[in-house]
């Protein structure tokens, strides 16, 4: 019975289906888990299957054809293993490409030695799961804004005395649903381990909510981030927005839209972080057809730097969607861009401690130091 639950979203990890919403939904939902955890579900098919041969089920022509469908499914997660060990190349290659081959050179020594030069394998393959640390303070269910329960946000701090710079994170749901402590979390404490002041914000969304509604709340969120900031010590120089799906397009459009005026709050941003977003108009939600949905459409040449990453197999939004909006950035902006495919990824691979995510996560943490040690100016020259 396991081999035959973990067939079909092993089949839908390797190969997700496309072609409508529906077929696309559907591979995500069923096939995400697999495509980030393998380990996991090889464990559970190697325990099952040496209990099938413990009580002998194996010995009838039904078990013969189970133990090959298991040996199947075995070989389709090693596959699906393999792809997520290829993040690592992958993030690799976007930061030369979107700093130049030599960005290491370019950090402040204290920058460069912060930075981590070895994954935890044994934690990852063993506990994916684990994604609290002892060395974080996470303060829940702060206040701040007046919609109540929408303008929540956690806080992650570090326990010790090291102070570094910001990150505004919001979750994703396509502005229908979602949640501040479900996504992005294995980045919320690592940094936050590492002296970073993190909060994951809650916003509006859904019939209540009408564009610019959330984007609003985006500004309130880093707003409010600047001044507890200032509060703890931490830098209030170097704050980082970043976002995954829909959060993806809001933490775009606040970087997008920042600004400072004396005598308002100053929402501008270092540089906005992506994760399997989308960037143009989302149709579906109710909006202000007078005030700008689509961050594709705001790029300018003074944009912030942007760290950009998306799945090859994303079923639910098309990777195509990250390469037209990097294509733009890079024509438009004089400021770096750094784009990485994860072979294999799929939609919300940020929910656990992957080995695609933790890629992921030494890559942002790489991105954020170049820009922290340079502020982007001026960009290296990128390789034609």
């Amino acid at each position: 019975m396991s081999v035959v639950i973990l067939a079909v979203p092993t089949a839908l990890a390797l190969a997700p289906m496309r072609g409508s919403w529906t077929r696309g939904q559907l591979s995500w939902r069923l096939g995400f888990q697999i495509n980030e955890l393998p380990f996991v579900a090889a464990a559970w098919l190697l325990a099952s299957t040496a209990l099938a041969i413990w009580d002998g089920n194996l010995a009838t022509p039904v078990g013969a054809t189970a133990a090959g469908l298991a040996t199947s499914v075995l070989a389709g997660l090693t596959l699906i293993a393999v792809r997520g060990a290829h993040a690592g190349r992958a993030i690799s290659e976007a930061l030369e490409g979107g700093l130049g081959a030599d960005w290491p050179s370019h950090l402040s020594p204290e920058l460069a030695r912060g930075l981590r030069r070895r994954r935890p394998w044994l934690r990852i393959v063993v506990a994916p799961l684990g994604l609290r640390r002892r060395d974080v303070v996470h303060e829940r269910n702060l206040g701040y804004g007046p919609e109540g329960r929408q303008n929540l946000l956690d806080c992650y701090r570090p326990r010790g005395a090291t102070k570094g710079p910001c990150l505004v994170y919001f979750h994703g749901g396509g502005y229908r649903s979602g949640a501040k402590n479900r996504e992005a979390r294995a980045l919320l404490y690592r940094l936050a381990s590492e002296g970073w002041l993190c909060v994951s914000a809650n916003y509006r969304y859904g019939p209540g909510a009408r564009w610019p509604d959330q984007l609003v709340d985006a500004h309130r969120a880093i707003a409010w981030t600047r001044t507890t900031a200032s509060e703890h010590g931490h830098s209030d120089a170097d704050v980082f927005v970043a976002g995954s799906s829909a959060g993806a397009h809001l933490a775009s459009m606040a970087a997008l839209t920042a600004r400072y005026e004396p005598g308002r709050p100053d929402t501008r941003v270092a540089g906005a972080i992506c994760l399997y977003g989308f960037y143009g108009t989302p149709n579906w939600i109710d909006r202000d057809p007078t005030a700008p949905c689509a961050p594709i459409d705001l790029i300018d040449s003074d944009t912030v730097p942007f760290f950009i990453a998306h799945g090859t197999l994303d079923s639910f939004v098309p990777v195509s969607e990250a390469r037209r909006f990097v294509e733009r950035l890079r024509r438009t902006s004089r400021q770096p861009v750094v784009y990485a495919e994860l072979p294999g990824g799929q939609h919300t691979f940020d929910l656990y401690r992957s080995m695609r995510f933790e890629a992921v996560v030494d890559g942002i943490e790489a991105a954020t130091a170049w820009i922290r040690s340079s502020h982007a100016s001026p960009p290296p020259a990128r390789p034609d």
